[in-house]
């Protein structure tokens, strides 16, 4: 009888956006033949991967803080005569490779977001203690073909990257210098793993992207054929950028069903003068021109987006415009942030840098109108039925939870068995991050037996 080896334990902790998490699937798909299996914490682990993103402000601080405590683990595993490597991926990885090297020494792996496909050859040099721990610059076209064919999807959902890096060049973003510049996958690859998703259960995707609407084959052709993928019921994408949304992508929107009636479209600021000095190419009144253009297409849209207070030489007045265009755009959910320095980006070094205190202040008038303008749109939804996709249990005996068109979560007394079906639920009751609803067919049955 042949011996098994036992499998290794992997623990991946995904920092920072969809794109991470997509890479995070990814890294464990590469190991998997390894004999890798993922595990949900890192004692014990045999590999720990920190997958980092290096927007926020004090996200390599973090990093650093948690690569101390792994660092614990790796002693105490070595100290009862094991062995376990530590990888840090990522954005943090790409922009301060040889830093976390110099400060961690713990660290057997440094590998950057365009890399992470030499993961293997990269821990067999570390087995081999060669030395070599840096491997940041690949090409995208390199990582995606060296992936292994074969994805495992994880749920009835799954993201899909079709699109990788910036061209845009925002003065504040480092995404430019930490994953390149803008490339977009063959249209064929794409849908070969869009197929393979479906076919394995998968009734929603997510198209990922730093500016996912720049798709150089045209997102709005992807979206049409990827609809056309049997089995895939729901579309998404994000991150877009208000200058790639054409007229095409418009036009989808209206018609093509499984394109989801949800759009994150970032504008960051309602002042003119900072988004100039932000790089955006657009103006406050070209964004809310194109948002009604949208609407028109697909009145039902909900509309999300992206806000920075506090950026280099903001005033009072420039921060009261992003009010007035938040009032008159209506959002259904919004991400804000303050403002923070990244080095190397031209941002960090323009004057006017604007005090922590105001910051704060002005990020907690921003949150109490977007929070109340989300609460606003999910109470529009009551005693409406909305077709949900339920994709796992909920905490409560006999709850599943699922997703609206509008990508709120909704959770409802079900059978298990509806997880993956796309069901009517009558929307009952609505709070700031969730609905609460009962199956269009149960409250039938209950009428009828009244």
């Amino acid at each position: 009888m042949t011996d098994v080896a036992p499998e290794r334990r992997l623990y991946i902790k995904t920092y920072g956006c969809q794109m991470n998490v997509y890479d995070s699937e990814r890294m464990a798909d590469v190991l998997r033949p390894l004999g890798y299996g993922l595990t949900e914490t890192p004692e014990g682990a045999d590999l720990v991967v920190l997958n980092t993103c290096h927007i926020r402000e004090k996200a390599a601080e973090k990093v650093y803080s948690e690569l101390g405590r792994i660092k614990e683990l790796k002693l105490a595993k070595a100290a009862e005569g094991g062995t376990m490597t530590i990888a840090v991926a990522g954005c943090v990885a790409q922009a301060e490779g040889e830093e976390i090297v110099r400060r961690q020494p713990a660290v057997d792996i440094v590998v950057g977001p365009q890399a992470y496909h030499q993961l293997p050859e990269l821990i067999a040099r570390a087995h081999r203690r060669s030395g070599e721990k840096l491997a940041a610059e690949f090409a995208p076209e390199d990582k995606f073909d060296a992936l292994p064919k074969a994805r495992r999807a994880a749920g009835v959902t799954a993201f899909l990257t079709v699109q990788e890096g910036c061209d845009k060049f925002c003065t504040f973003c480092v995404v430019p210098y930490t994953r390149g510049g803008e490339y977009s996958r063959p249209i064929e690859a794409i849908l070969a793993e869009a197929r393979s998703l479906a076919e394995q259960g998968v009734r929603e995707v997510t198209l990922l992207g730093q500016n996912v609407n720049a798709y150089a084959g045209g997102l709005a052709k992807l979206v049409r054929e990827i609809a056309a993928v049997p089995g895939l019921d729901r579309i998404r994408y994000t991150t877009s950028h208000p200058r790639d949304m054409d007229d095409a992508l418009i036009a989808a929107h209206a018609e093509v069903e499984a394109l989801m009636p949800y759009l994150h479209l970032p504008v960051q600021s309602g002042s003119n003068k900072v988004l100039r000095a932000m790089n955006r190419g657009h103006t406050a009144q070209s964004y809310l021109a194109l948002v009604e253009r949208i609407r028109v297409a697909r009145p039902d849209l909900a509309l999300s987006g992206d806000f920075i207070v506090g950026f280099p030489g903001e005033t009072e007045a420039d921060f009261e415009a992003t009010l007035a265009l938040v009032r008159e755009a209506r959002y259904a959910s919004a991400f804000t942030f303050k403002y923070s320095r990244r080095p190397g980006t031209p941002a960090s070094a323009m004057p006017g840098q604007v005090a922590e205190a105001v910051k704060d202040e002005r990020l907690a008038r921003l949150n109490v109108l977007l929070d109340q303008q989300q609460r606003d749109f999910n109470t529009a939804q009551e005693g409406k039925v909305l077709p949900v996709l339920f994709e796992r249990s909920g905490r409560h005996a006999g709850q599943l939870i699922g997703r609206s068109p509008y990508l709120q979560a909704v959770h409802a007394t079900a059978n298990a068995a509806l997880i993956g079906q796309i069901v009517p639920v009558r929307i009952d009751r609505a709070a700031k991050m969730s609905l609460a609803g009962t199956l269009a067919e149960t409250l039938e049955h209950n009428l009828e037996l009244a």
